[in-house]
């Protein structure tokens, strides 16, 4: 499932993809939705059938093997390039010496994160963020990680996914926040400045983003649904917010199931 934001509403367009065609899923709320997993996993990096997807769409060899599944893609403060152990150094070269950004987001409360500078606002988009701001600008993912640290010692780096999808989240002052978090970590700053350079870590000055998702109604309960457990999974739409679809019956994380074959239909 794909998300973009219209410019002029900063409302989500979400499409869900079926092989070479995208489903629109914002006219189909409040119609009936059914997905039914067919029995078919397909690594999403080689293609090769498998029992089960390992890290969100791999077969167990590329998990093992591939660099964007290391675990220094999770916590980027701990690259091995510079020790000759990366799985994949010119995969590494291509993805990792790249600028980064560093965010806060609201997406079930303050939170701060990182991702590539050509990956917004589609990151936040997959939180459920309903607020942005990006606050600095990094030379390299790893330089991303560290400053992220700084901050964590302040401020969560995760998503309560439940309070998202219940739309408990109130809007905050992500200008003031970010200055309040400044002040914090200004000394730590400085000293990862002091050792990668002056110019790797630059501060932004940005507006703070407001998106809108297609929701209709919120579920007051949690209920998951699991095509491991029930292929079928069938329901009214209400909504769709970060990668979750959510269901009169239940809500269901598309991401989860990424290379599983699922049919789409709207039961009459």
């Amino acid at each position: 499932m794909a998300g973009t934001l219209d410019a002029k509403s900063h409302e989500v367009r979400y499409y869900l993809r079926a092989g070479e065609e995208r489903l629109a899923l914002n006219e189909r709320l409040g119609s009936p939705l059914r997905l039914r997993f067919e029995g078919h996993i397909a690594c999403t990096h080689c293609g090769r059938k498998t029992n089960k997807s390992f890290g969100q769409g791999y077969c167990y060899p590329c998990f093992k093997r591939l660099a964007q599944c290391d675990t220094c893609i999770m916590k980027p403060e701990t690259c091995h390039y510079f020790q000759g152990t990366c799985r994949e150094p010119e995969w590494g070269e291509a993805h990792c010496f790249t600028p980064h950004i560093v965010y806060l987001a609201n997406s079930s409360g303050l939170k701060v994160g990182i991702t590539r500078k050509t990956n917004m606002p589609t990151r936040w988009i997959d939180q459920g963020a309903i607020q942005a701001l990006p606050i600095l600008e990094v030379a390299t993912r790893q330089q991303s990680g560290l400053v992220e640290v700084l901050f964590k010692e302040h401020v969560s780096d995760r998503t309560n996914w439940r309070a998202m999808l219940k739309g408990e989240v109130e809007p905050l002052d992500l200008t003031q926040e970010r200055d309040r978090l400044f002040e914090a970590v200004n000394d730590g700053l400085e000293a990862l400045r002091a050792q990668h350079g002056d110019a790797s870590i630059r501060a932004l000055d940005e507006t703070p983003l407001s998106i809108r998702y297609p929701v209709e109604a919120f579920p007051r309960k949690i209920v998951s649904h699991n095509f491991d457990k029930n292929p079928t999974v069938e329901g009214v739409l209400q909504g769709i917010k970060g990668q979750y679809l959510m269901l009169d019956s239940g809500v269901i994380n598309l991401r989860k199931f990424t290379g599983y074959r699922v049919s789409v239909d709207s039961p009459g």
